[in-house]
């Protein structure tokens, strides 16, 4: 059963991460980075709690430690701008980056129930970071778990450093 569409004003329509946080990456997290985004644009709800309705257009940076999450209207005019802690999410994008290098060198050579195995932590972990998100944001935006989990993917993608 899929879960019902959000409305169409309870929605980022285009996601973009600020060049200054972005990084030259492999193409193993340019593809990751690729698939959130198209996956985010294509199903997501995301909602301004305090806020006029969306769609909207999202944008996401890192400054001095902290999440930036610029949020406009379709005509790109800014309607609000959330700024997050990253602190809480140091041990849970650490975590994650160990088990995500540790699932692919495993695809290279190991069984099928070892990176099964492995898979399943590095999911928890993505879910553990989606979860601290959604708390984060709660009383400024309502995201649903799919949402939260792809925002975290490019969570993790604007830490990655050359």
């Amino acid at each position: 059963m899929e879960p019902p569409a959000a409305p169409p004003t309870s929605r980022i329509a285009r996601v973009t991460l600020d060049e200054r946080s972005v990084v030259r990456r492999n193409p193993q997290i340019e593809h990751e980075r690729a698939v959130a985004i198209y996956d985010l644009i294509e199903e997501n709800s995301f909602t301004l709690v305090d806020g006029p309705a969306g769609p909207y257009d999202l944008s996401l940076g890192i400054e001095d430690n902290r999440l930036v999450l610029d949020i406009g209207n379709e005509s790109a005019e800014p309607v609000a701008k959330h700024i997050l802690s990253l602190t809480p999410f140091r041990r849970i994008v650490k975590d994650y980056f160990t088990v995500c290098e540790s699932y692919y060198e495993a695809i290279k050579r190991s069984s099928p129930s070892h990176i099964e195995a492995i898979d399943m932590g590095r999911r928890g972990l993505h879910d553990e970071g989606a979860e601290l998100l959604r708390e984060r944001l709660a009383g400024k935006i309502e995201l649903d778990s799919n949402t939260a989990r792809r925002l975290f993917t490019l969570i993790c993608v604007l830490h990655i450093r050359a």
